[in-house]
This record gives structure tokens, C-alpha cells and sequence, in this order.
């Protein structure tokens, strides 16, 4: 307490001085309405510099369980998307037993990208009712395979693996046929045995046939980058460019194909 007398005796002059000047401006902004109209507004952008700044402070520490809602709303949006022949009232109500396509978020917890035979490692597994052969996509298209699973995570052949066959198409033409990767660039995969009669110009966009029981047709892959023609087979080999960065992945959709069983089934018995 008397340190703090002390400071009020060696500072009083200055503290004096501040009091009156604090008083005079109180007189003036309340005498003056273009004082008082400038004191509001300064007032009003400090105060919302401050409460901006606190609220970019709160959204960051709130971005896991949003990105979680917006994870869960694609998840939504998708199953919507791909049995949109359902009826909209069985798309709210049951997302189990009616849908041909159910869509389960998950998470790449580890990506290879670098190599000839590469894999993803997703945290999501049996437990979470995935099994091989389901279908691996992201936001922007196309990702890969599920491999192996276990009781909480799976891997995933990614579609930069030279072993990794999938049915793509000419979105504007539909023209199909294998999409593979020659293990050079991770940005461009191929798409091969495209007939010579199909018509298609650089930039044009590639996605999933639909002719398997993993994918669903119309998801997106990438876009020619150019092509080249085998005279002697009469096919073309396509570069594609992929619309996923596949080096930064993070949130995935494993599809699961409802039929699939029982059309595997029936090709296996049409083939014996």
C-alpha cells in the first residue's frame, strides 16, 4: 500500500494532467457531435478488431469438429448423389437397407506415393463394416481399392500402382477402358484399349464407367492430357491428368456397393 502512496506522490503532476485531459475529452465528445461521432467509430473498429480476433482464434480451435460436420455432410450429399433414383423421404429415413451406395468417412493416416506399389492406410476397418474390394474416393474423384482390412483400419491400393485396373470412360462419349499407371508421374495416370473411333479433344474429363461392382459410374477421375494412337491395335492410350493431388490427401469416402455380392455371384456362375 505504500508503494503504491509513493507512486501516486512522485507521479501526481502527470497524474493530474491525465485526469483533466480525460475530463475535457469526455466534455467535448459529449458537447461536439462530430467528436462524439468520431469517438464511436473508433471505438466501434477497435472493439471489432478485438471481437474479430477472438472469434478467428475460437474457429480454429472449433476446425476438427467442423471439418467433422462437413465430412459427415458429403458423407450425406454423396449417398444422395449416386441413388438419386431413390426416393428422397427412403434417402433421409434409411441409409442401410434401401440405398444401392453406402458412403463411410474415414481418414488417410498414411499415403505412399513415391513408389511403384503403393498403399494408403485408412482408420477405419471391419469394426466399421468395410471390407476388401470397396471403392476409396475423396472430394475431387477417383482414390483407389481397399485391400486388407482389419478390426479398425484398412489399406487401400492406391490408383498409383502399376497392379491397379479400373473401368473408366469418356464422360462425353462413354467409350471405356482400363485405367492404369506406367509409375512415372504421380499427377498422370493412363487410360488404355480406347477405341480409335472414339472422338475426344485435350481437356476433356474421364470418369469411373460403372462397368464393375466397386464404383459407381460418373465419378470423377481427371482430364486428357493428350493421347496417342496404336495404328496396329486401333486403340488409343490416354494420359490423364487426375483432379486429386494424390500426394496430399487426408479426407477419403470408402463406397460400398450393396448388389455387389450378388452380381459377383452371377458372373462367377454365367462364367462356369
Amino acid at each position: 500500500m505504500q508503494q503504491i502512496i509513493n507512486f501516486i506522490i512522485r507521479n501526481k503532476n502527470f497524474l493530474l494532467f491525465a485526469l483533466l485531459f480525460g475530463i475535457s475529452l469526455i466534455f467535448t465528445i459529449q458537447s461536439h457531435s462530430y467528436h462524439r461521432s468520431k469517438f464511436i467509430n473508433s471505438a466501434n473498429f477497435l472493439s471489432g478488431g478485438v471481437y474479430n480476433s477472438a472469434n478467428n482464434i475460437s474457429s480454429y480451435f472449433n476446425l476438427k469438429s467442423q471439418n467433422k460436420l462437413l465430412a459427415e455432410e458429403n458423407n450425406r450429399l454423396s449417398t444422395m448423389l449416386f441413388n438419386q433414383n431413390m426416393e428422397s423421404d427412403s434417402i433421409k429415413t434409411d441409409s442401410s437397407s434401401t440405398l444401392k451406395y453406402k458412403f463411410t468417412h474415414a481418414n488417410i493416416i498414411r499415403n505412399s506415393y513415391a513408389l511403384s506399389s503403393n498403399f494408403l492406410l485408412l482408420n477405419k476397418g471391419k469394426n466399421d463394416s468395410i471390407q476388401e474390394d470397396f471403392g476409396v474416393i475423396s472430394s475431387l474423384g477417383l482414390v483407389g481399392i481397399i485391400d486388407h482390412t482389419s478390426g479398425n483400419y484398412a489399406t487401400a491400393i492406391s490408383i498409383l500402382n502399376t497392379s491397379s485396373q479400373i473401368s473408366a470412360q469418356l464422360q462425353k462419349t462413354n467409350h471405356f477402358g482400363t485405367l492404369k499407371w506406367d509409375g512415372k508421374s504421380p499427377e498422370i495416370v493412363q487410360l488404355i484399349d480406347i477405341p480409335k473411333a472414339a472422338t475426344f479433344t485435350d481437356g476433356d474429363t474421364i470418369v469411373t464407367s460403372g462397368r464393375s461392382s466397386i464404383f459407381p459410374k460418373g465419378i470423377l477421375v481427371g482430364t486428357v492430357e493428350n493421347s496417342k494412337l496404336d495404328v496396329a491395335e486401333n486403340f488409343y492410350e490416354i494420359n490423364v491428368r487426375l483432379f486429386n493431388d494424390m500426394t496430399n490427401l487426408e479426407h477419403v469416402y470408402i463406397i460400398e456397393n450393396k448388389d455387389r455380392e450378388e452380381i459377383e455371384n452371377l458372373l462367377k456362375a454365367t462364367d462356369e
